[in-house]
């Protein structure tokens, strides 16, 4: 192999280059303006230590809110500038807020302006490298699929529509059948033989195996691939790239192996996790309910106006092991939506009403289930709850669907701040890959993470 693999950074090495460069770039921003324009406001030195920790603090939990550590959004500089100003705009907010941790308001209200402006500049600056540099065609990560043809092109958007850094370069075809191929994608076909020039040659990173057929990698191949595995070089299977890049399991592909692909996370018999995060949802659930009897007055004005008929409504779910609970919920459908049986709703769906929009967009017609939370019915984070008709229809299609129901189910979820909405049987696979992802990897820094996404849903008005 006479040339080496070209530099690429894997996604979690781009997340973790992202946040340790925006704090760099904040604080450099910050020094520069100290030195050149007087800003006195926040004085980088020891004596500032704790303000500035705070700063660095307000700034990632406010990036993630607002997506800026969400890697397809990181690559266009319009949304990314947008995302920016907006996590400025809050962090600077709170920071003015805090003054028993952060310095006390400066006499001169214009070093609050250098204060904001320093910040946008610094990242704005180093965001827009990180797009013409780091996120340039030379760095990405390239790769070739050794797989069905038919797959192809799935993979290829499922990957690379999750990672915009990484690419499928081409693939070798182990598809037993000699039948003409057709596929919707530009990648290119190599011959199996001569793999190890075909890496040479192309600045190949990656080789991903996806064959489901027991003879897809002959003999010849096989012995490359050894050979390639012998040197050092990746070389993975296609669900364990797709879980690490897309987040969520591909359990379309697990057959008999099913525990091969879940050893599910240890916080589910923890104790201790288990604990805490019956702890956590009281708090949330106390602080949830407190704030839905502050707005209730205005939700029932606004029931009252454009949603005529009764507030609130009740519907039995599956939960924990399976078992029903009634599930209480602000109405945003018309009264005997469903006369004619269970049925999805859909976008644009006739029997929501125009009030009942907004609950559904801004999520406050799911407040009232911190009602099931503090009972124990629900968790605040979990796969969502679905009814007894329709967890019977998908379990008898999509194989391995009720594991869902081995933890509580939650207000929101991986699933929820992951997928987009939809009503379809694909759609429900892929909710279930998300939900699985989570009860494998679920821990406290993950349910941490679905409630700062939450709230970036919530904000950006993404509700279903």
């Amino acid at each position: 192999m006479s040339r080496l693999p070209d530099i690429h950074f894997d996604v979690s090495e781009r997340k973790v280059l992202l946040r340790i460069f925006d704090i760099i770039a904040v604080l450099g921003t910050l020094y520069l303006t100290q030195i050149f324009l007087q800003f006195d406001y926040l004085e980088l030195n020891s004596e500032n230590r704790v303000a500035i920790i705070v700063l660095i603090a307000y700034l990632s939990i406010f990036g993630t809110v607002f997506e800026l550590y969400f890697l397809p959004k990181t690559v266009k500089f319009q949304t990314m500038l947008k995302n920016v100003i907006l996590t400025v705009s809050v962090t600077v907010l709170f920071y003015l807020l805090t003054p028993f941790y952060t310095p006390i308001l400066p006499e001169n209200r214009l070093q609050i302006v250098f204060f904001f402006l320093a910040m946008v500049v610094g990242i704005s600056l180093w965001r827009w490298l990180y797009i013409t540099v780091i996120a340039a065609p030379r760095f990405y990560k390239k790769a070739i699929v050794v797989g069905d043809s038919f797959n192809i092109t799935t993979i290829i958007k499922n990957l690379e529509s999750a990672d915009p850094n990484y690419k499928i370069a081409g693939y070798v075809n182990t598809e037993p059948m000699s039948i003409e191929e057709v596929i919707a994608t530009d990648a290119k076909r190599y011959p199996p033989e001569g793999l190890l020039q075909t890496i040479s040659d192309n600045g190949i990173s990656e080789i991903i195996v996806a064959s489901s057929y027991s003879d897809g990698i002959t003999l010849p191949l096989y012995n490359e691939l050894i050979l390639l595995l012998e040197k050092g070089f990746p070389i993975r299977e296609y669900m364990q790239v797709y879980e690490e890049i897309v987040q969520r399991v591909p359990v379309q592909h697990v057959d008999k192996d099913f525990y091969r692909y879940f050893p599910f996370s240890r916080s589910n018999q923890n104790k201790f996790y288990r604990l805490i995060h019956r702890v956590f949802d009281l708090l949330l659930g106390i602080i949830g309910i407190s704030f839905f009897v502050v707005f209730a007055p205005f939700i029932w004005l606004g029931n009252l106006i454009g949603n005529r008929g009764p507030l609130f409504y009740t519907q039995t779910r599956v939960g924990h092991n399976g078992k029903p609970f009634k599930i209480i919920k602000l109405r945003t459908m018309i009264v005997n939506a469903e006369k004619d049986g269970a049925a999805y709703a859909q976008k644009g769906d006739s029997r929501i009403t125009s009030f009942g929009r907004f609950l559904r967009m801004s999520r406050v017609d799911e407040i009232p289930q911190f009602f099931n939370v503090i009972l124990g019915e629900m968790s605040v984070i979990g796969p969502r709850p679905e009814r007894p008709v329709f967890v019977k229809e998908l379990s008898k299609e999509i194989p391995f669907y009720e594991t869902r129901h081995i933890v509580k189910p939650g207000l929101t979820g991986w699933a929820q701040v992951m997928g987009s909405y939809t009503t379809s049987e694909e759609g429900a696979l892929e909710k279930l890959q998300y939900d699985l992802y989570y009860i494998k990897h679920r821990n406290l820094f993950m349910d941490l993470s679905i409630i700062l996404k939450t709230i970036s849903t919530v904000i950006n008005f993404r509700g279903q």
